[in-house]
């Protein structure tokens, strides 16, 4: 089992900036490759960002290539997603996900966080 904890949501001017934590606890977080995704209300759930397990392989989504990056700490169990010239688009309940492999397939990740809101005001 894997939990996974998400922080650093809130509310942000358009333009502004956020960075999103997650926290994970339970078995070897290095092991496992994670995603970033995001759900607004009455939409589906979206991946946003990967990053293998060693942190050396990022992949982005088209919307917020060039604005976001993800990244992560295997010493500190943690993986993070700067986001940057956010847009009332990026409004949205972000979660956080471990899986055996890094895709932007919801469906294969295992393990799910609680999620952060993320609203971005005009």
């Amino acid at each position: 089992q894997v939990q996974l904890v998400e922080s650093g949501g809130g509310l942000v001017q358009a333009g502004g900036s956020l960075r999103l934590s997650c926290a994970a606890s339970g078995r070897t977080f290095s092991a496992y490759a994670m995603a970033w995704f995001r759900q607004a209300p009455g939409k589906e759930c979206t991946c946003v960002a990967v990053i293998s397990w060693s942190g050396y392989i990022t992949n982005y989504a088209d919307s917020v290539k060039g604005r976001f990056t993800i990244s992560r700490d295997n010493a500190k169990n943690t993986v993070y997603l700067q986001m940057n010239s956010l847009e009332p688009e990026d409004t949205a309940v972000y979660y956080c996900a471990a899986g055996t492999t890094k895709t932007f397939e919801p469906k294969m990740y295992d393990y799910w966080g609680q999620g952060t809101q993320v609203t971005v005001s005009s």
